[in-house]
């Protein structure tokens, strides 16, 4: 991902500046609206340049897709089903419009001065990928003219303009980025995160009742752990703070309490070898059985599934016997319909027998930068496992990270005896 650079600045900021980030939950209606200004204000009064990214309030981007399907899809329609993405774009972003305007309007009752801004008056430039675009530059001059002037800025996240002047959105997690590339061009002291949870934990605690609010983690921590489930952070946001050396803190909305800093490793002092837990319900095994073992086969199979868009993530090879081989691969549950018919579509090409498919299976991952200078952590989650009589299916290594794929209905145990395993129920 390229970075978001902002414009250049001729004076650097008379004050320390502040993003902080609201999802739509803590948006969701004029109360929790009003909460969110107090917490602004309380910021403000601290002595930072504020400026604050808003999701549209829950369950306002749904209904608006719901619209545009609707419209789409009226009786004499030439293409049922279809719509013109840029047409989407300009919808959907509205709900982002409307919360940063009440925003705005909350918090000068409160004495704090503010102004709304859509993505494309600051303007937040992207490419032109209707509905998953990517931030290419924030141009920050108007927004320092402001700060220069008192003001602090409320800006719609999830949403940029292209270099052909249309409204664009930046799709799923597109406000926690839109927050993170904001705090990078900003110069912004940190990150804040607001949501429905208080901070990362050692595993879900929904789970695991023992499971512990961390202080801190790492950046590469936090991404591991994001990419495997954990539904705190979206991944592209903390690629996008992991490059530019943003620290994030992830609080909640609806309690004082002390969040988790997500930051450099090496402002973190004590390093446990193991640092989280994490869980996903939604993966299916793919088996190609009798696979022919000749090169280029791999690059036929993966190939086909990438070109359909199936994002493929463990991989495993059986040992060849009589020129054939078995090729076992995991990806997501709702996916495993386009990869059989992707797969059978490229069969004469690839060469195998039969697909196999298991789709009653979980993704179990433990977490640590301390795997990097501690032996053992495979032999502690493979023993804890077999303990409680789990089975071990595919398993993937990376430096930091351990990952088995299991029988779906062993999920929770297996969390629970990992995370006991590994001490992260003791504090």
């Amino acid at each position: 991902m390229s970075a978001p650079p902002s414009a250049p600045r001729s004076n650097l900021p008379s004050k320390p500046r502040l993003v902080m980030k609201f999802g739509g939950t803590s948006v969701a209606d004029m109360d929790r609206i009003r909460s969110a200004a107090a917490r602004v204000r309380r910021e403000v009064d601290a002595g930072y340049e504020v400026a604050v990214i808003v999701s549209a309030m829950a369950g306002e981007t749904n209904r608006l897709v719901a619209h545009v399907r609707e419209a789409s899809e009226t009786p004499g329609s030439n293409s049922p089903g279809f719509f013109d993405a840029r047409e989407y774009d300009s919808v959907v972003a509205s709900g982002e419009q409307v919360t940063s305007g009440l925003l705005a309007i909350t918090l000068q009752e409160m004495g704090v001065p503010a102004r709304s801004w859509a993505g494309w008056q600051v303007p937040v430039r992207t490419s032109a990928a209707h509905g998953a675009a990517r931030i290419e530059e924030i141009d920050t001059a108007k927004l320092d003219e402001r700060f220069a002037m008192g003001m602090h800025a409320v800006i719609a996240g999830f949403q940029g303009v292209s270099a052909e002047g249309r409204i664009t959105t930046l799709g799923r997690g597109g406000s926690d980025t839109t927050a993170v590339a904001f705090a990078a061009a900003l110069g912004a002291e940190r990150c804040d995160i607001y949501t429905d949870v208080d901070g990362v934990y050692t595993t879900d605690p929904r789970i695991e009742r023992r499971a512990r609010k961390l202080e801190r983690i790492s950046f590469e921590e936090m991404l591991e752990l994001a990419s495997l489930g954990a539904k705190v952070l979206q991944t592209r946001s903390v690629e996008l703070a992991m490059n530019y050396g943003v620290k994030l803190m992830v609080r909640s909305s609806f309690s004082d309490d002390p969040g988790t800093l997500v930051c450099p490793e090496e402002e973190i002092v004590e390093k446990n070898v193991v640092s989280g837990i994490a869980a996903e319900r939604g993966q299916a095994k793919v088996t190609l059985l009798k696979v022919a073992d000749r090169p280029g086969v791999a690059a036929s199979i993966f190939g086909s599934l990438a070109d359909g868009g199936v994002n493929v993530d463990m991989i495993v090879q059986n040992i060849s016997e009589e020129g054939h081989t078995d090729m076992t691969f995991s990806c997501a549950e709702d996916d495993v319909q386009r990869a059989r018919s992707l797969l059978e579509n490229a069969k004469d090409a690839i060469g195998y027998r039969e697909i196999v498919v298991d789709e009653d299976v979980a993704k179990v991952s433990v977490v640590g930068v301390g795997m990097r200078s501690h032996s053992g952590v495979a032999k502690t989650m493979f023993g804890a496992l077999a303990a409680d009589g789990v089975n071990i299916k595919v398993i993937t290594t990376s430096e930091i990270k351990v990952s088995v794929l299991i029988d779906r209905k062993y999920m929770e145990l297996a969390v629970q005896s990992l995370h006991s395993a590994f001490g992260l129920d003791k504090g």
